[in-house]
Parts: structure tokens; C-alpha cells; sequence
């Protein structure tokens, strides 16, 4: 067994398709897109301000494993710390594999100059894919979740890591839900209005301004978030742009107050029903055509944002935009909606998901070491 550092174009490939061989038998497996991982590990702006080292565990010529260290400069500043993180993990069940995976990565973040801790899994960060799942390995992840074995607990653990955060994912399943934010949403709007607050979609013919605003309540609103890190202005500009080719402005809302806009809530169609069905997340020759026909098919979504600005939280905009949403997804007739993430110990969110009939169905775990 080797650790190879992923510098080539072919070692980038294999570091992208290996889950695909290690997880060929997994019903509830989804392959990320090819092209789209390939850019995240090599094009996304967070390239620019951060660094990042893929590697790959082989026995023989067969790859067993992979990691990324990563380093977020971003998180160290706002934050004041100097830690490390770790993402893109996978790995067959083998201590010494994952031990050396871990030791590979934990060396190239000393040699950088990481003294506190390393976190993870993350890719890069919290604002992306994140969290180990532990609880809840019965059905398929929703779009831009993570997914994982049940024994990768016990690796990472016996690593040496413990838990830094649970991460709650909620579910509801057809129309098992309290709709009383629909039924109220009329009076609520009503009462918003009286503040000069109104919700509406958003507007895609002018998609540049509204990201624009949206931008600075998602750094607003989730600053306090335990291991918060702002987007750059190219952060989210790319992220938006590749929400644009998915997203559906029925399910897409904005509070606005006087032309500023003061809360926002986002829900996607699950497209991993979609990829699921798409062969080692290969577009080509085929995938593109199931990715095109299949978006009307989709029968579940999942709630990816929800934020309000500070003084305006507790009038009433989380509901409004919760309703619209679970009206949206209502009229349509879907099967399922998920939640999520939410960190636990955010007690307000999770005692008004919990008021609507959320199930807190699945568990995902941040990992911390000294290092």
C-alpha cells in the first residue's frame, strides 16, 4: 500500500472515480457529475484565496482510498484560528489505509503551518458539501449532501477524531406536514406589508442584482453559524451560477423591505434522482439526455436555505417563505422534501421545523483533532 500525491490529469480522474467502484453495489449510492467535480477540484474560485492537496491510497495499481487536505485561509482569518481541514473522503474498511490517508494529509497541513486542529469532513467548507453521515443510511442522499458507508465512522474515529458538531437533515413525506403556515400565509403577508415587508420570487430576468443582494444576507445571516466562513463575492457568484441551471423560481423566495432585501429561502429540485441514474456521472454519450428529459419527473425537493437578517428574525418571514415553499410543493403534488442542514444546537430552527411535522431523519457528523 502506497499514499501517491494527485499532481496529473490521470490522477485527478482516478481521485474523482474511485467512489464509483467503491460503492458499485450500494443502492442509495449517487455519483457526483465528472465535470462538475473536476472543476470544483480545480476552477472554483476558492483555488484563489486557499489551497487544496488530493491523495490517493494505492495497493498495487488499484486505487483504495483518497483525501484532501485543505487549507482555508478564509476560515483562519474570520475565525482567528490556524486549523486544517479534511474532504473528498473515501476509503475501502481498513484502519492502516485510513491511518495513512489521515497522516498524509495531517503532514501536508503541518508543513503549511496548521497548528490547532484539523475538521472535517468538508469540501472546502461548510458552505459546501459537508458532514459524515451516521444516521440514516436507508434511502439515497438529497442533492448536494453527502453520503458514506456506516464503517467510516469507525475509521475516522479510531483516527483519533471526535465530534465537533451534529449537522440534522428533515424530512417530510408527502403531504405529512403542518400546514399552517400555509393556511395562515394570506394574514401573515398581510402583516408583513404593514412594515413595508413584502415576499416574492425571485427575479430571474434579473438574476445578477438579485444574487447581488441575496449575497449579503447569506454572510448576514449565518455569521454566528459555528465554523461560518463568508462567501467571496466570486464564491458566490460561481455558486449562483451554477444554482441557475437547476434551481425553479416557484421555489425560490425573497423578503424585501424597501427595495432591500432582508431574508431569503431556497428550495431545489432533488436532482440526485437524476444522477442517480447517470453512469459514473458521465454526461456523455447519454447522461446529458436524462439530465434534460428528466427535470419534469423529479419528485422531491430540498429546502437548501432559509436565512433572515438579524432584527428582522421573529416577525413572521421564516413562515411566509416556509409557506410558500410547502404551498409550491402542495399544488404540485411531490412525494418527499427535506430540511437541511440544520447544526443542533440551533434550537430556534429546529423547534420551528419540529412545529411543522419535521423528522429528523438523517445525521451528519463534523470530526475535530488536535493536531
Amino acid at each position: 500500500m502506497k499514499i501517491v500525491q494527485v499532481n496529473s490529469k490521470k490522477e485527478l480522474g482516478a481521485f474523482i472515480d474511485f467512489p464509483h467502484d467503491l460503492y458499485k453495489d450500494d443502492p442509495n449510492y449517487v455519483p457526483e457529475l465528472f465535470i462538475a467535480q473536476r472543476d470544483l477540484l480545480t476552477k472554483h474560485p476558492f483555488h484563489k484565496h486557499n489551497q487544496l492537496q488530493c491523495f490517493l491510497a494505492y495497493d498495487g495499481d488499484k486505487v483504495i482510498g483518497r483525501i484532501a487536505a485543505i487549507l482555508n485561509n478564509a476560515h483562519n482569518e474570520y475565525n482567528k484560528r490556524n486549523d486544517g481541514f479534511f474532504g473528498f473522503f473515501d476509503c475501502i474498511n481498513d484502519q492502516e489505509t485510513a491511518d495513512s490517508l489521515f497522516a498524509a494529509a495531517t503532514q501536508w497541513l503541518k508543513d503549511k503551518g496548521v497548528d490547532q486542529k484539523i475538521i472535517g469532513p468538508v469540501n472546502f467548507s461548510t458552505n459546501e458539501a459537508c458532514g459524515l453521515l451516521i444516521r440514516g443510511f436507508d434511502s439515497p442522499p438529497m442533492l448536494m449532501m453527502t453520503y458514506n458507508y456506516p464503517y467510516y465512522a469507525q475509521l475516522i474515529e479510531k483516527a483519533g477524531y471526535g465530534k465537533q458538531m451534529d449537522l440534522i437533515a428533515w424530512h417530510w413525506d408527502g403531504d405529512a406536514y403542518d400546514d399552517k403556515s400555509v393556511r395562515l400565509l394570506d394574514a401573515l403577508q398581510e402583516r408583513l406589508k404593514r412594515s413595508n415587508i413584502i415576499i416574492r420570487k425571485v427575479n430571474i430576468k434579473n438574476f445578477k442584482s438579485e444574487v447581488e443582494k441575496v449575497r449579503e444576507v447569506y454572510n448576514s445571516a449565518w455569521d454566528q453559524n459555528s465554523g461560518f466562513v463568508p462567501f467571496t463575492n466570486e464564491e458566490f457568484d460561481y455558486l449562483a451560477k451554477d444554482l441557475k441551471m437547476i434551481l425553479d423560481e416557484d421555489f425560490v423566495y425573497v423578503a424585501e423591505q424597501n427595495n432591500k432585501v432582508v431574508g431569503f429561502g431556497l428550495a431545489l429540485p432533488n436532482y440526485n434522482e437524476i444522477f442517480k441514474t447517470i453512469k459514473r456521472g458521465r454526461l456523455l454519450p447519454t447522461g446529458i439526455f436524462k439530465l434534460l428529459f428528466g427535470k419534469k419527473k423529479i419528485r422531491s425537493i430540498r429546502i437548501y436555505a432559509l436565512g433572515v437578517v438579524e432584527g428582522y428574525r421573529k416577525m413572521g418571514i421564516e413562515a411566509c417563505i416556509y409557506g410558500s415553499i410547502i404551498r409550491e410543493y402542495k399544488r404540485r403534488g411531490l412525494a418527499h422534501a427535506e430540511a437541511g442542514w440544520t447544526l443542533e444546537n440551533n434550537v430556534m430552527i429546529n423547534e420551528a421545523i419540529k412545529a411543522i411535522k419535521g423528522d429528523p431523519y438523517k445525521t451528519y457528523r463534523l470530526y475535530e483533532k488536535d493536531i
